[in-house]
């Protein structure tokens, strides 16, 4: 039988990587022209997969992107990425693309993984889900002209790359003005570490709320790392510090904790959460809730207007987020 030709049988065949031969494939423009011409050779020596690398040399194109899975924290937030992931696939394959799912563990891994997948799948283009400060992700993906959208604004310079991404800070304005409605003006914070792009937009949208509302902030928000069990510990500490009558929370995971802390607690205080998770729904938690599948149907939308040339720098989406109003608050 005959050794099946693969990738790597190409790159053996052409003395190149198979990064190499993954960018003749899809990106030729960025590879020399005596390198490109060999792995060219090659791959009509070989015969590997004529059909399909005669159309990917004419087009480019695989119709394939990727888009990573995080993991499990506690069951709750993850729910978040589920129906986002949801959204994408199905709106991609409306586009004529399919979806491929990863999984890493940190940053380093999954850079790690843009190489092993580039090589391997001959993908188009990567939807990123989550963006920081830095981000190293990106940052190896432009240096390489490797198309890609991310779910999140890039913290550092907003014109870096396409984006879509949930206006955070208005969502906790509009639930901030919510309890200010509703008579509270004691309203602490719960959220996450200094430094976290998503984390401080939320922040900012409810100190900005109280401000203009004439309340000051200071001393009414405490910051951890997101779960129910650091919700709920926080909450117990404003409780006997600043004896708040209402609280937002940057995630559900930590409005599931506070409300478990306010247990018995009279007069009760009021919570409302972020991401509207079906735990919060469950639980009767107000929360806010973000447009994730309108969010994964623009990301296919800016990504597919650069991979057919409609637009070489696509304008970013900033969606509004909306309140799912419950017994909580």
């Amino acid at each position: 039988m005959a050794e099946k030709v693969t990738i790597a049988t190409v790159a053996r065949h052409a003395r190149v990587s198979r990064q190499t031969v993954s960018n003749v494939l899809n990106s030729p423009h960025i590879v020399r022209q005596e390198t490109r011409q060999r792995v060219e050779d090659a791959i009509n020596a070989l015969g590997y997969r004529a059909n399909q690398a005669a159309r990917q040399m004419r087009t480019g194109r695989s119709r394939l992107i990727a888009a990573r899975i995080d993991p499990t924290r506690d069951g709750i937030n993850g729910s978040v990425l589920d129906r986002f992931l949801h959204g994408l696939t199905e709106t991609a394959d409306a586009a004529g693309y399919r979806v491929l799912l990863y999984t890493a563990t940190d940053d380093d891994r999954e850079i790690a993984t843009y190489g092993d997948l580039l090589g391997t799948y001959e993908l188009d283009a990567f939807v990123l889900v989550g963006t920081k400060y830095g981000d190293p992700r990106t940052e190896w993906l432009a240096d390489r002209d490797v198309p890609f959208v991310t779910f999140g604004r890039p913290w550092d310079a907003l014109d870096a790359h396409p984006w879509v991404d949930v206006d955070g800070a208005a969502g906790t304005a509009q639930a901030t003005r919510r309890l200010l409605e509703a008579g509270h003006r004691r309203i602490a914070f719960l959220g996450w570490p200094v430094g976290s792009g998503v984390g401080d937009d939320r922040r900012a949208g409810w100190r900005d709320a109280l401000r203009a509302a004439g309340v000051d902030p200071t001393g009414l928000h405490r910051e951890t790392e997101d779960g129910i069990a650091e919700g709920e510990r926080l909450m117990r500490d404003l409780l006997v510090t600043v004896a708040p009558s209402a609280v937002v929370c940057a995630s559900d995971s930590l409005a599931l904790g506070a409300l478990q802390a306010i247990r018995g607690v009279d007069p009760p205080v009021s919570v409302i959460g972020f991401d509207d998770t079906p735990v919060a729904a469950a639980v009767g938690l107000t929360s806010v809730s973000q447009p994730l599948g309108e969010a994964a149907a623009r990301c296919v939308d800016l990504l597919t207007g650069v991979l057919d040339g409609a637009h070489e720098t696509p304008t970013p989406v900033l969606l509004q987020p909306s309140l799912a109003l419950r017994h909580t608050a």
